[in-house]
């Protein structure tokens, strides 16, 4: 029996590790992998877990911009440092707005909106505005090429956009790439904002769960936890790698595309199948 539970959550790790960084909805993908890949745990425990998991995840991020991100490496320059350190001040401005709002409204989002009918309409209405923006910046020079361009108020302005992300399906990294787009960032300097932005987000939320679900875990729960987290972890590197790559010569319509037709999919298996 634990080894199915392990086996499930490494299916879990794989579905985390790709949804979280791509503009598609990781929530929306695990809502229709738990549908029909059912852990055989109690429900505070699924649910802390379907957070928690997204640690592994975030630790890929951590790992691949390792450099980029320690303003203490001996390796660099005194400017250098200095332009570490704004990034991770952009970062925290950036968080600001859905950390306080996600903290107030936790429960509360959960309670109203984490259903297959949400998520459902916003990868729909989040599909259609990837391609009317990309559509409209078709032919539009970008501002921001470098984090030294992402001025302060900008940065908090892709926060906001962030606090979109609170409702299930909307996609956080969806909903930073389109604000940073809107507000004149190039597609690379999006992506790696959502990215790094991603870091405090996930640890905060990660920490109030495990707080609320408390430590006493059972043998297997840890098990299970562990494994979806290496796994995430694992696909995670794999998953931004693509997307950076993908996006040096490609827009993100085909995500727009992949939302819609997901989102109908989601409101006909439960309208109807099921």
């Amino acid at each position: 029996m634990e080894f199915i539970e392990i086996i499930k959550a490494i299916i879990l790790g794989i579905v985390e590790g790709i949804t979280e960084w791509l503009p598609i909805s990781s929530t929306g993908h695990m809502i229709l992998a738990d549908e029909f890949i059912k852990l055989n745990v109690n429900d505070a425990f699924k649910e802390m877990f379907l957070v928690v998991i997204q640690l592994g995840a975030i630790m890929a991020v951590v790992l691949l911009y390792f450099n980029k991100l320690n303003p203490f490496s001996t390796k660099k320059t005194i400017k250098e440092k200095k332009d570490t350190v704004s990034i991770w001040l952009k970062v925290l401005i950036g968080v600001i707005p859905a950390g306080v709002l996600g903290v107030v409204f936790d429960d509360w989002l959960d309670e109203h909106f984490y259903n297959y009918g949400t998520v459902s309409i916003t990868l729909i209405i989040y599909g259609i505005l990837f391609i009317l923006i990309e559509n409209r910046n078709k032919n539009k020079t970008t501002t921001v090429t470098d984090f030294s361009d992402l001025s302060y108020k900008a940065s908090f302005g892709i926060g906001v956009f962030q606090v979109l992300s609170l409702i299930p399906g909307t996609s956080r990294s969806g909903a930073t790439i389109l604000g940073g787009i809107l507000l004149g960032s190039s597609r690379h300097i999006a992506a790696e904002y959502s990215f790094f932005m991603s870091i405090p987000i996930m640890f905060g939320a990660s920490t109030l769960k495990i707080i609320k679900f408390g430590f006493n875990f059972t043998g297997m729960e840890v098990a299970v936890l562990l494994s979806g987290m290496i796994v995430a972890f694992v696909v995670s590197i794999i998953a931004i790698k693509f997307l950076m790559r993908y996006i040096r010569n490609n827009d993100f319509k085909a995500f727009g595309w992949y939302r819609i037709v997901l989102g109908i999919l989601i409101l006909l298996y439960f309208l109807i199948i099921k």
